[in-house]
């Protein structure tokens, strides 16, 4: 995810502008002459990385083709306010048209990449990885995923379909971890890996031995979750997961954990301020 698939991701940008603009933006219509050209800028309002610039400059461009974007700052990138992100030069319409959405992409965007540099900030030093979710907004997985890897982070599977992941109530209606690992393997593609949760040691043991890719070490306090990776030796990769918080996460990285998931990066969101003005040529 470290690239946007647009073939993918311009049906989310079409739907987005149906919805918001529908048969047109009425307002602006009537107000703006058609002709008129403008030029506007994309400023931070506060410190952060930046994600989503592309997606904001095809909002643009589908109004308007001849929209020419420049662009002072890669996707990835640290920001301090008062930054100038990018400069936009077009129909003042499909720029004054185009605003809101433009910035909720790159806003929400933003706000995920920032938000995942400081958990990965928190951990330097640490092998550990800072994995997200599959918590994520319906139809916006690809860039939530996206913004997480702009800021420093590691994608977990995408999706149902590209990982095997064995939670509580798989185990339970298998009848334990080694039945459900059993029950999976003779159906599962070659290099698919195979993660198992656990939430305590006796979990940890039977998921060794069924031979689990990736075992995850499930709302487990710190002492809990660094003997686990003492018993597992390597045998597996080691994710940690539940309750994590910027305050924790070093001392869970200290564990000898490989991976922290953290749902919060796409579920609990705090957009990253960033304004649009638009020039208003003098008559």
């Amino acid at each position: 995810m470290s690239t946007l698939n647009f073939d993918v991701i311009d049906p989310i940008i079409e739907y987005a502008l149906k919805e918001d603009i529908a048969d047109g933006d009425i307002t602006t219509n009537a107000v703006i002459p058609g002709e008129m050209q403008t030029t506007a800028t994309m400023t931070a309002k506060a410190d952060g990385v930046v994600a989503g610039l592309p997606v904001a400059e095809k909002v643009f461009c589908k109004l308007n083709t001849n929209i020419e974007w420049t662009t002072y700052i890669e996707d990835g990138s640290f920001v301090n306010k008062g930054d100038v992100l990018v400069q936009v030069k077009g129909s003042f319409r499909a720029l004054l048209t185009g605003e809101r959405l433009a910035l909720n992409f790159l806003q929400r965007m933003s706000g995920i990449a920032t938000e995942t540099s400081r958990y990965v900030k928190a951990i330097r030093g640490y092998k550990t990885e800072i994995l997200d979710t599959r918590k994520t907004v319906p139809g916006l997985r690809l860039l939530d995923k996206y913004a997480v890897k702009m800021g420093g982070g590691t994608n977990h599977r995408i999706g149902l379909y590209d990982m095997v992941m064995i939670k509580d109530n798989h185990i339970k209606v298998a009848g334990g971890i080694t039945e459900a690992v059993k029950a999976i393997r003779p159906t599962t593609a070659a290099g698919v890996k195979i993660e198992v949760e656990t939430t305590n040691l006796n979990e940890v043991e039977e998921a060794i031995a069924a031979g689990a890719d990736i075992i995850m070490l499930d709302n487990m306090d710190n002492e809990t979750m660094k003997r686990g990776v003492e018993l597992i030796k390597g045998r597996a990769k080691v994710e940690a997961s539940g309750n994590m918080t910027l305050e924790r996460v070093k001392d869970v990285a200290a564990s000898g954990v490989d991976f922290i998931s953290i749902g919060a990066l796409t579920h609990s969101v705090k957009a990253l301020d960033i304004s649009m003005n638009i020039d208003v040529p003098q008559k």
